[in-house]
């Protein structure tokens, strides 16, 4: 026997075996679905007994293991189908003539044979030929199970008559011996008369008739049979025979314990009303004892005997374990005989089979390995391929993988051995895609992407190259692309630095003629190969989505009427939803990107290769809303640390976006690599909102760019900052040009401003504008621009440090402003030492220290779709002023004028600059000052009436103290005095002018001294007032109308009040003449009365003088000591003085 069955199992001993062939010019597909409907009449119940036949179908049997029939009946061509098509039945006769050539070949042991013929439209009527059946299509033929089933039960009558002519032969009858091929020449010679020769005759035929009886479905009969050979076999040391008297043991065991069969069909091989009896499960039981019938019940001839009596009272059947050893045994007896090899080996795998189904892996691997060292004749590639392919499905049939995955591997290496003229890659690959589970290994990357790497590194890299050549080999440069992205991703860290230059090199060569891709292949076996994105290439550790620029961060109006509420809870917090809230915060970023502005999203990546990689593109991959990614090209160093890469796109819808991961292209394979996919990736939330595009706005100034940097406490981030180097009073004006730079348009424009880092105290306001000029540009088209314009005016304290007034002495200040007629007017030159404002021993004095004045202007602006959400955008100025004193204040003083309403407010001025300068106040003569000079200047100002002042808002008073109140007070007290003295300076080299502010030199007492009484006093002689040198004219002998007016301001009534009036004369030289009674006399009391006065009224009192003589005459009013309160200040009582001219005409009196 040439070919062995590897299929073959321990129930095909109580098989039939048919053969179906086709006859004639067949379709493949047309013989193989008639195959098909007739391989489905594997069992059959044979009427009037209740016996099952099972039939084994084979397209081709070799006859050569047709003549081992006689050795094991199951291995016996007892049945024959043949399946033509004729078109005619002119072609009949060539039809029966193969037909009857096809019966010729198994002539020596056929029971039956079948013609089924196809495509005849007309019913074959020849009586005569009983075995054939015609059908006029292979679609309508529906009685061909039928048929098949007629012909089954014909082989049963023949099979049944041949059971009992055996077991029924008579005493005394030659037995003939039955042989296997290779023993014909062996028997030459022997005495057939011998007892020898005539137990061997037995004990063959006892074996013979227990095959039988086991394919004629009586089972307890053909185990009886059994243990009768291989008693007498023994004896006879006919260890071949015995070995197949073991193994029908064997198998008939098997059968009755394992009903459902051991070759992985489907379904049961016991018929449904065929009951288990107890007896048959209790021979399931391991350790069941075997007991043999007696010897000495056999008759003479050893076969007529009634082997019903026997099964009453005997257990034939072996246990499991029994059934084990008894294989063992059978294939030892095989193994004496080399020309029984095909034997031994099937017997090998049938003893697999049935410890598989024991769970007894480790025995059934020791006859696995029998079944490697069994030396079979010179085989050929396919029935070598075929070999390992068997051992590797029993390996895997008993749980040993990587045995199974090691035989398919030698197997698919066998289909293209050198020996082979056309090697088969196709199967090889084939073969070899079988391997890959035995080697823990997957095609599928995700099978790696978690936990520690399974399986040999080395031995899987070596399956996937050889999978690689044999894609190569095969034409199919895409699947080498797959595999080879497969190695270099999942292989990586297996590689060395030589393979993996060695890869990408091969990888870069098939990919110029065919790009990887994300698609899936599949294989024409229906496997599909997913795709492998390369996550390893570069490696990234971290994602992170980035906020726009701070010019760019969209922020939410408050408050904003119509503003949608969220519907989700009318609860204002619900436990319910506190969980999933969270969840949602998670995923969730809480910054927006805008529609139609980029946007980035920063990846942390290395290179592990040793060379240096090359990114072709890198992009993002995401979902939600309409997104352009704009793909970055990378080239990364060889075994970089940590790299910075940022990603961009822009989104062009509105909604909720996610990024879900990155595109590559290295190596000319493009790669979808997803976050979900990436182990140990950190990042910050994946999904962001897109709000409605908004407008974008540059700003450029006329002032240029600062290097100081703003840091604003309150966290905000400047973009853009300007500096500006001014004197201290000066004004200068910023320019500050808007061009929308987006693509829609600027519809609203809000500006607001703060100091920063101010440690300064500033007067007035620091920045000015006019926003309605602007206003008027909008709304602002995208590429259209506008001006705005800001005034900045710094205006600090122009007050000087004690160490600058301790160098100026009163004799180093010139007096300048006074009118002519003041007698405090004095001319001194300044101290040299004064002029310099840098002395060489190089130090500064405090009134020369440069003070700094930092803002921030905001600029708050939106328009288009983003607008009517409720968004808006912030631009930011920084603006850093270093401000210089031009003109210093270094001390302050008043003196009293002639009239009661003014004063002269006296003002020591220094020029801290390096140039000449000069200065004035309103309707004063310029006062020039030389580089470090100081003079003072006087300025004559009328009193102040404080009482405009408004005083501080009820919600302020009830928070600040008393303190804060009065120094509100002061500053707005300050504030008026300065807007009314006008005080300018102006550096005529550099064509720069500012203001000079007296607001923080004013202290209390000055302003005391500035401020009207609150007692008016007024005088009027003829009705005319009194005042300021004013002289009154009168005509002697006439008499003079003398009124004095008390106004109250004050906040208390006061009065009543007497006052005396008491002329004199003044001869300028210091004497006073008060004896005037016989010039001067008075109608009436010379004493004024006034009584109480309540605030805000007035009283008035009149009198009348007389003058006899002409001249110059001045009235003295005075209180009397008693008349007034002496809580009151004494400046509240101050009258003006009355100067009267008397002459004797009127004309002379102007005169």
């Amino acid at each position: 026997m040439s070919a062995p069955d590897y299929l073959q199992c321990s129930e095909d001993h109580q098989s039939l075996l048919v053969v179906v062939q086709p006859v004639g010019i067949i379709k493949n597909e047309n013989f193989f679905k008639i195959y098909k409907r007739i391989s489905s009449v594997s069992q059959v119940n044979v009427s009037n007994c209740q016996r099952v036949l099972y039939i084994r179908y084979r397209h081709h049997y070799p006859v050569e293991n047709n003549e081992w029939g006689d050795f094991q009946t199951h291995r016996k061509v007892v049945g024959l189908i043949c399946v033509a098509e004729c078109a005619s039945p002119r072609d009949l006769p060539l039809v029966f003539l193969k037909f009857d050539q096809n019966k010729e070949a198994y002539s020596s042991t056929l029971y039956d044979s079948r013609l089924l013929v196809f495509g005849l439209q007309e019913e074959f009527a020849d009586q005569s030929r009983i075995d054939v059946a015609s059908y006029p299509d292979y679609e309508d033929c529906e009685a061909v199970e039928k048929r098949v089933e007629d012909f089954i039960e014909s082989l049963f009558i023949v099979l049944e008559s041949k059971r009992l002519d055996r077991t029924s032969e008579k005493s005394g009858e030659k037995i003939p011996l039955l042989y296997v091929p290779y023993e014909k020449k062996d028997f030459v010679g022997l005495d057939p008369d011998s007892r020898h020769y005539k137990k061997r005759c037995q004990g063959r035929m006892r074996k013979h008739v227990g095959d039988l009886s086991l394919q004629a479905g009586m089972l307890q009969d053909a185990l009886v049979h059994y243990h009768m050979a291989v008693e007498l076999l023994r004896a006879l040391n006919d260890f071949v025979w015995l070995g197949a008297a073991l193994e029908g043991l064997c198998s008939a065991s098997v059968i009755h314990h394992y009903p459902g069969g051991t070759g992985g069909k489907i379904g049961s091989r016991r018929p449904q009303n065929a009951p288990v009896s107890a007896e048959a499960s209790k021979r399931h039981r391991p350790g069941a004892q075997e007991v043999l019938i007696d010897p000495g019940a056999l008759s003479t001839n050893g076969i007529n005997m009634d082997a019903s009596t026997e099964i009453g009272r005997a257990k034939n059947c072996l246990s499991p374990d029994d059934i084990i050893e008894k294989y063992k045994e059978a294939i030892s007896y095989y193994g004496k005989s080399k020309a029984a090899g095909v034997v031994e080996l099937e017997a090998c795998v049938k003893a697999v089979r049935v410890l598989a189904i024991q769970k007894r892996s480790m025995e059934a691997s020791e006859f696995l390995q029998n079944v490697v060292y069994i030396n079979l004749r010179q085989l050929s590639e396919e029935e070598k391929i075929q070999r390992y392919s068997v051992l590797s499905e029993l390996y895997e049939l008993i749980g040993f993988h990587r045995k199974s995955a090691f035989f398919k591997r030698v197997a698919a290496m066998q289909c293209v051995a050198p020996s082979i003229p056309e090697p088969g890659w196709k199967a090889c690959y084939k073969l070899l895609l079988e391997t890959l589970p035995g080697y823990s290994l997957s095609l599928d990357p995700k099978d790696f992407s978690k936990g520690a790497h399974k399986g040999w590194a080395a031995v899987q890299m070596r399956l996937l190259h050889e999978l690689v050549y044999a894609s190569r080999r095969m034409g199919n440069p895409a699947l080498c692309v797959r595999h080879l992205s497969f190695l270099l991703q999942v292989m990586l860290d297996f590689l060395s630095d030589q393979e993996k230059k060695d890869v990408a090199q091969s990888l870069e060569s098939y990919t110029s003629k065919c790009p990887g891709n994300m698609e899936c292949i599949v294989l024409p076996e229906g496997l599909t190969l997913p795709p492998v994105p390369f996550t390893k290439l570069p490696i990234v550790r971290s994602v992170k989505l980035l906020n726009l620029p701070v010019i760019l961060r969209p922020q939410k109006i408050k408050n904003l009427l119509g503003q949608k509420l969220s519907t989700k809870s009318p609860f204002i917090y619900s436990p319910i939803i506190a969980h999933s809230r969270g969840e949602e915060k998670n995923k969730k970023i809480d910054f927006q990107w805008v529609q139609g502005d980029v946007c980035e999203v920063q990846l942390m990546v290395y290179n592990p290769m040793p060379f240096e990689l090359r990114v072709e593109t890198m992009g993002l991959l995401t979902s939600g809303v309409e997104f352009e990614s704009l793909p970055a090209a990378l080239s990364l160093p060889a075994e970089s640390g940590l790299y910075p890469v940022t990603l961009v796109g822009v989104p062009r819808t509105t909604g909720q976006i996610t990024v879900n991961g990155y595109h590559t292209s290295v190596f000319g394979v493009y790669s979808d690599c997803l976050l979900e996919n990436l182990p140990g990736v950190k990042n910050n939330g994946c999904t962001v909102d897109v709000i409605p595009a908004l407008p974008r706005l540059q700003i450029s100034t006329s002032l240029p760019r600062s290097s100081h940097a703003l840091q604003p406490s309150s966290g905000d981030e400047v973009t853009t900052h300007v500096s500006v180097q001014l004197y201290n009073g000066e004004t200068q004006k910023l320019i500050i040009k808007l061009e929308n730079i987006g693509t829609e348009p600027l519809e609203t424009f809000e500006v607001t401003s703060k100091m920063v880092n101010n440690k300064e105290k500033l007067y007035g306001d620091f920045l000015t504008w006019d926003l309605q000029q602007t206003l008027s540009q909008f709304p602002l088209k995208p590429g259209k621009t506008a001006t705005f314009t800001v005034f900045i005016k710094v205006k600090l304290d122009f007050s000087c440090q004690e160490n600058l007034l301790q160098d100026l002495n009163d004799d180093g200040i010139s007096v300048s402003g006074l009118p002519i007629s003041s007698p405090f007017r004095q001319a001194v030159k300044p101290r040299a030492e004064s002029k310099t404002l840098n002395p060489p021993d190089g130090s500064r004095s405090d009134f020369s220290h440069v003070k700094t004045l930092e803002s921030i202007l905001s600029f708050k602006y939106s328009g288009g779709p983003g607008h009517a959400e409720g968004y808006y955008r912030n631009l930011s100025l920084g603006l850093h002023v270093d401000v210089e004193s031009a003109v210093v204040f270094t001390s302050v003083s008043t003196l009293p004028a002639t009239s009661t309403r003014q004063c002269h407010l006296l003002l020591d001025v220094f020029n801290s600059t390096e140039h000449e300068l000069t200065i004035n106040a309103k309707d004063n003569e310029d006062l020039i000052l030389h580089a470090g000079e100081c003079q003072r200047m006087a300025i004559q100002v009328d009193k102040f009436n404080f009482d405009g002042i408004s005083e501080p808002d009820a919600e302020k008073l009830e928070f600040a103290n008393q303190k804060e109140i009065e120094e509100e007070r002061h500053l707005a007290k300050g504030l008026e005095i300065n807007s009314k003295l006008g005080i300018r300076w102006r550096i005529p080299s550099l064509k720069r002018e500012g203001e000079a502010s007296v607001e923080g030199v004013l202290n209390q007492l000055v302003l005391e001294h500035l401020q009207l009484a609150p007692l008016q006093w007024d005088v009027l002689v003829n009705g005319k007032p009194c005042d300021c040198d004013v002289i009154a004219d009168c005509k002697v002998g006439d008499p003079v109308q003398l009124e004095v007016k008390l106004t109250n301001r004050s906040v208390n009534a006061v009065g009543p009040f007497a006052l005396t009036v008491i002329p004199f004369q003044d001869y300028q030289n210091g004497v006073h003449n008060h004896d005037l009674k016989d010039v001067v006399t008075f109608v009436g009391s010379n004493t004024f009365f006034i009584g109480c006065v309540e605030p805000t009224e007035n009283s008035v009192c009149n009198g009348a003088l007389l003058f006899l003589y002409n001249g110059d005459f001045y009235l003295d009013i005075k209180f009397q000591d008693d008349s007034y309160d002496k809580e009151l200040p004494l400046s509240w009582f101050c009258l003006p003085s009355v100067h009267i001219r008397a002459a004797d005409t009127a004309n002379d009196a102007q005169l």
